[in-house]
């Protein structure tokens, strides 16, 4: 590319409505592709949103990180072993690798004398290493793309091959399992939702009442493990971990109950999907890298405009209590059951 070519192109393209909002789905060819990419978008951020509601509480936020890339080898033995992209064998061993990526940073904190810290970190860098390893030294005959499973690509969902089951044809294979991974979690929060609040904010009482807190934690883990495998595909490994994040804390900022925290996470997926897919239209890059750009923004809003430690009200609450000594110490609204 020429100097005078570079000189020319903005740094920002110009903003053209037209293109951005209605071109996309001025055809029913091209609204059939382009809602394909929006749900694929609402439902990870949707799954991720609410099993990441209570990773956070329990403090597990990098839980995520470590897992996501502890999946790696066992998609890629997944892939090396069957010689295919099949549904069932790169579920089994990706979440097989997740939940061993869990057990050994359990083992080693419980075991060593590392922190917690340490060993997470320890743990999913041996796995993620481990994985790019295979892919780098068998990848090839199994036809695995490393950009692909490290960033993901949603654009290409309408792309993936379709999902049948007795020769109905049910779509896109990642739209379809993101989907059945996003009931199983709403399912799951549902019906298991008191013995996930107990464990997640008093370990001391659930051990008290008899529930099973390794069980539930590590039914925890696995959900964590289905989410991560269905949203690889869309966002990759790496992008995933903001959708994990970001809803929960953001949501923070205005609601302090759980309950409003995980009904938040629904139109908060929407606003990152929807948003991140007309930046990404606009600016023509990455639609996930967009999305986790909307994520920050609608962050950035909540931190300093949220009625819940966001720092406008700080900055008002202080005005109105000048002295440090009758200021309700709140600890910055944390969520409450």
């Amino acid at each position: 590319m020429s100097k005078n070519k570079q000189a020319e192109e903005p740094f920002i393209p110009d903003f053209d409505a037209v293109d951005t909002f209605l071109t996309p789905w001025a055809t029913q060819a091209e609204t059939a592709w382009n809602g394909q990419i929006v749900t694929m978008g609402v439902l990870v951020s949707l799954a991720c949103g609410l099993i990441g509601s209570f990773i956070v509480v329990r403090k597990l936020a990098l839980m995520g990180d470590a897992i996501s890339h502890g999946i790696l080898p066992g998609l890629a033995l997944a892939f090396i072993i069957m010689q295919s992209r099949a549904l069932f064998p790169m579920f089994f061993g990706a979440c097989l690798a997740g939940l061993l990526c869990s057990l050994c940073i359990e083992w080693l904190q419980k075991k060593s004398i590392l922190k917690p810290d340490a060993a997470l970190g320890l743990t999913f860098t041996t796995f993620f290493a481990f994985g790019v390893l295979l892919i780098s030294l068998y990848g090839g005959n199994a036809h695995i793309d490393p950009e692909c499973l490290l960033y993901g690509e949603i654009g290409l969902i309408p792309l993936a091959e379709n999902l049948s089951i007795a020769g109905i044809q049910l779509g896109s294979r990642p739209l379809v399992s993101m989907l059945v991974v996003t009931v199983l979690v709403i399912v799951s929060i549902i019906v298991f939702y008191k013995q996930l609040l107990v464990t997640s904010f008093d370990y001391t009482l659930a051990k008290t009442l008899g529930l099973p807190v390794t069980l539930i934690h590590y039914g925890l883990m696995l959900l964590l493990a289905l989410t991560i495998v269905s949203a690889f595909e869309a966002v990759g490994v790496i992008l995933v971990i903001s959708m994990l994040i970001f809803p929960s804390v953001t949501a923070s900022f205005f609601f302090t109950r759980m309950p409003a925290i995980l009904v938040s996470s629904l139109p908060l997926s929407f606003v990152y999907s929807i948003g991140g897919f007309f930046l990404a239209r606009w600016l023509d890059c990455s639609i996930a890298g967009a999305m986790v750009l909307v994520a920050s923004l609608c962050f950035g809003l909540g931190w300093v405009f949220g009625p819940k430690g966001g720092l406008t009200w700080q900055l008002l609450h202080r005005l109105k209590h000048p002295h440090p000594s009758i200021i309700e110490r709140t600890d910055q609204y944390p969520i409450k059951e």
